[in-house]
Parts: structure tokens; C-alpha cells; sequence
């Protein structure tokens, strides 16, 4: 019985590490942004519809930043880029990325590092933060990113959904407008937003 349960907890345990679940067992907190489109927007709050349909209301402000995402391309990816990217853990390590944003000069460092992240379809994967290192066009992409002095292999498939982010402000934050959102609870609990990517000219911000 013991050597049973002893083979049953290998193949669980394989089975976490070959799917996107592993990311739940790193440490730290899950991110879990909220994601949807804009619906009306004041001074002081946002209600927007989620990728549920369900109505959600954020309250914003000073401290709320805004981020511009605009479509990008694969020739946005260079060595020394400071990139983001939502990926899936691979048996052999690596990362299989699902989106890759690409930080202006201006917003190099943010977030760096690599956290469990919750991503558009629900799964917990990961997300990492950091510079791009030694790039390898084939077969797609292949890319070091480092990240507080450690370091992530990241293949980027073609097609790939690829964008950049730039400084942006609340002329962004319009209805209809699709958007990434991080927030905190405020004294009273209610959700404030810290910082919003939001779709520049149409564009569905992957992250």
C-alpha cells in the first residue's frame, strides 16, 4: 500500500510540473489582474464589463497609473529590452510564452522578477519581468530574460500576440476601451485601482 501511494504521488507530482499548476507552487501570491472592457469612467471611479459579463466597479485615485498597450511585432523584441511575459512552465524549464509586452526606456524595472500569474483563460502560469540577454531567431524566438540576478529561457511561438507599453494618462480610460487591471482594497475593503493598461486605438491588451 505504501509503495502505492508512493507511486501515486510521483505521478501527481510529474503531472504539476508538466502543466501550467506549478506556477500555483511557487512563492508568492497568485496575480490576478482584472480584465474587460470599459463601461463608463468619472473623476474618482470605473465600472467596467469583465470577460465573465459581470459589471465591476474600481474606484480611481491620484496614485492610479495609466499604461498605454499598442500592437507590436516580433522586431520590438532586442537584447537589452526590458519585456513582460505571461508564459507556461515547460518540462525542461524553459518557458512557452503566451503574450510578450515590451516596456518603454522609461518604465525599465517594472515589476521585475518572476511571480505566479494568472492568466486570460483562468490558468495560473507565470509572469516575468526582466531584460532581454541572448536572442535566437528559429523556429520563432528564443530569448534569455534576466531578472534579479537570475535567469529564464523564454520561447516565443510565431503568433505569439506581441505589444508595447508606454507611459499613457486617463484620456486612455474611455468607454470601450480594453483594459488590464491591478488593484488593492482600501480601508473600507472597496477595490482601488493602482495601475491600469489600457488598449490604445482598439488593441486587447494579452497580458
Amino acid at each position: 500500500m505504501l509503495t502505492q501511494r508512493r507511486i501515486a504521488g510521483l505521478l501527481l507530482s510529474s503531472l504539476l510540473m508538466c502543466s501550467g499548476i506549478a506556477a500555483a507552487q511557487m512563492p508568492g501570491k497568485v496575480i490576478a489582474p482584472l480584465r474587460g472592457t470599459i463601461d463608463q469612467v468619472s473623476d474618482n471611479s470605473l465600472q467596467l464589463t469583465d470577460r465573465k459579463g459581470e459589471k465591476v466597479s474600481v474606484k480611481l485615485n491620484d496614485q492610479t497609473k495609466v499604461l498605454s498597450v499598442s500592437k507590436g511585432s516580433t522586431a520590438d523584441i532586442k537584447p537589452d529590452s526590458f519585456i513582460g511575459t505571461a508564459a507556461v512552465p515547460q518540462a525542461d524549464g524553459s518557458l512557452k510564452a503566451l503574450e510578450v509586452h515590451v516596456f518603454a526606456a522609461s518604465l525599465r524595472g517594472s515589476g521585475e522578477g518572476h511571480s505566479p500569474w494568472q492568466s486570460a483563460d483562468g490558468k495560473v502560469d507565470t509572469m516575468t519581468n526582466g531584460t532581454v540577454g541572448k536572442l535566437v531567431n528559429a523556429n520563432g524566438r528564443t530569448l534569455t530574460v534576466n531578472y534579479n540576478n537570475q535567469q529564464k529561457t523564454v520561447i516565443v511561438p510565431d503568433g505569439t500576440p506581441i505589444v508595447t507599453l508606454d507611459p499613457g494618462d486617463r484620456s486612455l480610460l474611455k468607454p470601450g476601451t480594453h483594459i488590464v487591471l491591478f488593484s488593492a482594497a482600501d480601508d473600507k475593503g472597496e477595490r482601488v485601482a493602482t495601475r491600469i493598461s489600457a488598449g490604445k486605438d482598439g488593441t486587447v491588451p494579452p497580458m
